[in-house]
């Protein structure tokens, strides 16, 4: 039986290595350049650019940032706004570009890094078909020029930087993460309980990026723009006759018209960041250090998109590619098999949801954080018994042979 499995995988790779050694790979950066040609050719379609230009104005010409009776608009730091003037002053077309340019690449580093240091073979396969199923959930949120992006890239960099002590990388990827969008702080305070060595380093880069915009703008201006950052902050929270719509773990309960009510939602998320933490520690713990690093960004990203109060569809773009390459990876250590294969299908599938109308319409808001929740949890269920017999495996042989007689 086993040679019958092993010859039924051998043949699955012959036929799906010479597809998605290229195509996957191909795929990712074709409708990449399709997206750079739509930036072209209408920039301010289907862009969140002007909420990023607003911000950038407002700064220059010192009118307040944040409008507090509206959930929609600017929700960045100051220092987003501060780094995207040169951005702005370039043009929507070519500064459009260059923002663009800027996520992209910043996320296809990072999932060409952890491909490299999951390392065996197969790796050509393993990132192109990785991204190949992480194409339909994340292309959205990069067709839009959403900030997204940049924060995915830059908290799987920083997880790297700072699980392997590098303090300079850490500092940097750790800023570019809470200037891209300040749900960053999730990522601090992980990787800071994982590095306590590193607290100084990350500390510092809050300091930093709370400093920067004093250099644009006036001390006074700018202290009332923290008080109403933070007031903003603050209020991200459940709240049901909000025009915002959550599409994180409340969503399935609102639309069955069962809304939670904020203490339970609040206690629900206090429950799974301490078993985030737990889960992240033993991962840091158990695992290798390429798969650690994966199961550690994965189970991160998992929490940050049905977990956190802000969430939209595009949201879920983060967890989008380390859990295509987390298939990836599982197709490849276990030769296929039926849980591989339903979770590509699902992944694939639930990023296709937006794509059509009426489809959107039907599954809007309540499908993609069960379907993540799927997704994740069997991943992060996997890497945990994975994680599990690497301890059990130590053990024996830590034992070795009982001499008798």
């Amino acid at each position: 039986m086993g040679n019958r499995s092993g010859i039924v995988w051998g043949a699955r790779m012959t036929l799906s290595k010479p597809v998605f050694d290229r195509l996957g790979l191909g795929m990712w950066i074709g409708a990449f350049l399709v997206v750079l040609a739509l930036v072209l050719w209408s920039p301010h379609t289907r862009t969140v650019w002007q909420a990023y230009i607003d911000g950038s104005e407002a700064l220059l010409a010192g009118r307040p940032l944040y409008n507090l009776s509206s959930e929609m608009g600017y929700l960045y730091a100051p220092a987003f706004a501060a780094l995207y003037v040169p951005l702005v002053k370039l043009g929507p077309h070519l500064g459009g570009l260059i923002w663009h340019i800027i996520g992209f690449a910043v996320l296809t580093l990072a999932a060409m890094r952890q491909v490299r240091k999951l390392g065996g073979g197969e790796l050509p396969w393993l990132l192109s078909f990785g991204l190949f199923l992480a194409l339909p959930m994340a292309m959205g949120a990069i067709r839009n020029g959403q900030a997204t992006i940049l924060l995915a890239g830059a908290c799987w960099l920083l997880t790297f930087s700072a699980l392997e002590g590098r303090r300079a990388e850490t500092f940097f990827w750790a800023s570019v993460a809470i200037i891209a969008k300040p749900t960053a702080i999730i990522m601090l305070l992980l990787v800071g309980a994982l590095r306590l060595r590193l607290i100084p380093v990350l500390v510092l880069a809050v300091l930093f990026v709370l400093a920067l915009p004093y250099a644009f703008a006036p001390a006074g201006y700018l202290n009332d723009q923290y008080r109403l950052f933070a007031e903003m902050l603050t209020s991200m929270a459940v709240d049901n006759t909000s025009h915002f719509v959550p599409t994180d773990f409340t969503a399935p309960f609102t639309r069955m018209g069962l809304p939670l009510p904020e203490i339970g939602a609040t206690v629900i998320r206090i429950v799974m960041a301490l078993f985030t933490l737990c889960a992240v520690i033993w991962f840091d713990r158990r695992l290798e250090r390429g798969t650690a690093d994966l199961a550690i960004f994965l189970t991160a990203t998992f929490y940050m998109c049905v977990f956190n109060p802000r969430v939209e569809p595009n949201t879920y773009a983060m967890i989008a590619v380390p859990a295509g390459l987390a298939i990836a990876l599982l197709w490849r250590e276990e030769k296929g098999g039926v849980l591989a294969s339903v979770l590509s299908v699902m992944l694939f599938l639930t990023g296709l949801t937006g794509v059509e109308r009426h489809i959107q319409d039907l599954t809007y808001p309540w499908f993609r954080p069960i379907a993540v929740t799927i997704i994740a949890g069997s991943l992060i269920w996997w890497f945990w018994a994975k994680a599990q017999g690497k301890v059990t495996r130590e053990k024996v042989m830590n034992e070795g042979p009982v001499a008798n007689g």
